[in-house]
């Protein structure tokens, strides 16, 4: 399983050259941070109410922005084509944490705004909505007349209409054979159902006081994890081992932001999340380049230390090759087929793993060289 039989490269010949890409980078991300768009806060950290609302028909986003003027939203649309979209309304400041129930309102009332006439009059008239109703409701209303398969068919519709092909809504009744429901239950169907123009994918809603307190505490267990690895490195190699894993893992994290800043991805908590699962991929990585430097520094004392470092890199080539290959192909499946909830999770761990590859070999290491130059330790770190 050796990739790279007997590599020889000079990775050091070009640690400037990443510092300076890297330091382009992370420079714009947190101009861009700053002083433009800035991030995405996520539903968990900013507050309010979040609805992901699909159209049966093109709903343009300007009309759309003038229908929910009076709330002042903010509207993202998810795809091309002008049918699905990201409705967020912020928390007021000032609001407490009494006012999660007024959230709740708000998305009812959102939902209330966008819904057409005649879904209106179809609901008044006693009709559930096949694109918006749960399993339990579809459930009661077949129960009457399948009891015997009543379970089954309920499933196969919810499936049909959360599959990649409908996308969260029902367009016609003929869509149903597709899911293997007889001309008899989609009959029935079409006298107790109707199809809503719009289906309501997902539903948000956090007060102002816990999306603070998330946002603190994200913030702490990042900085706490590289506090913790920081000391056990140290410990487990020496103190410029640490520093400098840290200082890697630190541009890890700004990098991966500066790249959500760019994308206009949101910041949630499973992104969160998944840059501490980067944080500890990248130092796996660079622990193992580390502890090859370790050996060799004992048995190539008499070659400069640029030497003994690419010669360690060179060493874990494969093995780093290997895990990142089999680590991205992983995640990348995630990306394409785990679905939207996990999306943004496997996006930032797809960043993460290259990012993480990358700084292992060209951050980790010229912090080591640097440190060793400037402070020109007597031992154990090379001539």
């Amino acid at each position: 399983m050796r990739i790279f039989k007997q590599p020889n490269f000079q990775f050091m010949k070009y640690k400037i050259f990443a510092f300076i890409l890297s330091g382009i980078v992370i420079t714009a991300g947190i101009v861009n941070m700053t002083k433009g768009k800035g991030l995405t806060g996520g539903i968990d950290f900013t507050g309010g109410t979040l609805i992901q609302i699909r159209f049966k028909d093109p709903y343009p986003i300007t009309e759309l922005r003038e229908t929910l003027r009076v709330i002042e939203p903010k509207i993202q649309e998810v795809e091309e084509g002008e049918r699905e979209y990201l409705i967020r309304a912020m928390s007021p400041k000032g609001e407490t944490e009494q006012d999660q129930e007024a959230h709740e309102i708000m998305g009812k009332r959102i939902v209330d705004i966008l819904t057409a006439e005649e879904d209106r009059i179809a609901i008044e008239n006693g009709l559930a909505d096949l694109s918006n109703i749960d399993t339990d409701e579809l459930t009661s209303i077949l129960q009457t007349s399948f009891p015997e398969s009543t379970q089954d068919i309920a499933k196969s519709i919810i499936e049909l209409r959360e599959s990649k092909e409908l996308k969260g809504i029902i367009e016609s009744y003929d869509q149903l054979p597709v899911a293997g429901i007889d001309q008899e239950v989609t009959d029935f169907l079409k006298e107790k159902t109707f199809l809503g123009s719009l289906a309501v994918k997902r539903r948000e809603s956090v007060g102002p006081q816990v999306g603070d307190e998330l946002k603190r505490r994200a913030t702490q267990a990042t900085v706490w994890a590289l506090i913790g690895m920081l000391f056990y490195i140290g410990l487990r190699f020496k103190f410029a081992y640490g520093i400098a894993a840290v200082l890697t893992l630190t541009h890890d994290v700004l990098f991966t932001l500066s790249i959500f800043s760019f994308t206009n991805r949101e910041v949630n908590l499973p992104v969160v999340a998944a840059i501490l699962t980067i944080v500890g991929y990248s130092l796996n990585d660079t622990i193992v380049i580390f502890d090859r430097v370790r050996d060799n520094i004992k048995r190539m004392r008499n070659q400069e230390f640029e030497e003994i470092l690419d010669q360690s890199i060179n060493q874990t080539l494969s093995r780093t090759a290997i895990t990142s290959g089999t680590t991205f192909l992983v995640v990348f499946s995630l990306f394409l087929l785990g679905g939207e909830v996990i999306n943004d999770f496997a996006f930032t761990v797809i960043i993460g793993v290259i990012i993480g590859t990358y700084s292992s070999i060209y951050q980790s290491c010229p912090h080591l060289f640097f440190w060793n130059k400037i402070f020109k330790p007597k031992k154990g770190m090379g001539k």
